[in-house]
């Protein structure tokens, strides 16, 4: 298999799992979340594991019409209006395709979760952690990730990477230095708060070894 060739550690063979098991994906923008996601869903599939990929804000008609509103650079959002936005469609993916999708014994990698929110609006924003963390869970139902691989990656080189992409910038994106710098803090606080559910994941390493760490990261739970 081409994730054993490239180093990647082995997950053993194993049948669904019930209930199923959600992993979210973390991190600044261009820490690489989607390039790990992609990679971290092959390693499973081929490995047995009923896996699927999902993100956010997205994965399900209401919430991809949200996605284009909090993006739109044209749009003038208000900070709560934003978190807002942010949670319901999370909500609407929680209840349209994430809690069918446990309930049935899937794993599920979900690019960004709650903790985007908490950073994002809740540090980056000034509303506060604990106020946002409040709206999302009324959105989710308390629904929690088993295991959350938070990509750490310094705002610069984040912003530089987004540069070299070529890519107009989203509404967030054209977002100041110091609105980064206070999500990348809170994504720090967060893990510390949590080290039984987060692993932080050095994103400035090659490809192949960031997916390596992040096979490693989830194996116990296979």
């Amino acid at each position: 298999m081409p994730a054993r060739e490239s180093g990647v550690p082995s997950l053993c063979d194993a049948p669904a799992v019930t209930p199923g098991t959600l992993i979210t994906i973390e991190g600044l923008d261009g820490a690489g979340k989607s390039t790990l996601a992609t990679g971290l869903l092959a390693s499973l599939q081929a490995r047995g594991v009923p896996a699927e990929l999902l993100r956010e804000p997205g994965g399900v008609v209401l919430s991809e019409r949200i996605r284009t509103l909090v993006k739109d650079p044209e749009l003038t959002v208000d900070p709560r209006a934003e978190a807002l936005l942010y949670a319901a469609a999370r909500a609407q993916l929680v209840a349209e395709r994430l809690e069918p999708l446990l309930a049935a014994g899937s794993w599920v990698l979900l690019d960004r979760f709650v903790d985007s929110s908490l950073a994002y609006q809740g540090a980056g924003r000034g509303l506060g952690v604990d106020a946002v963390a409040a709206i999302n869970t009324l959105a989710t139902g308390g629904l929690r990730a088993d295991r959350t691989l938070l990509l750490r990656l310094d705002p610069a080189l984040g912003r530089a990477r987004q540069a070299d992409r070529g890519e107009a910038p989203d509404r967030l994106e054209q977002e100041s230095a110091a609105f980064f710098d206070r999500i990348a803090a809170a994504y720090d606080e967060l893990a510390a708060r949590e080290p039984a559910r987060f692993r932080v994941i050095d994103a400035t390493a090659a490809p192949d070894d960031v997916l390596a760490a992040a096979v490693a990261a989830v194996a116990d739970l296979v």
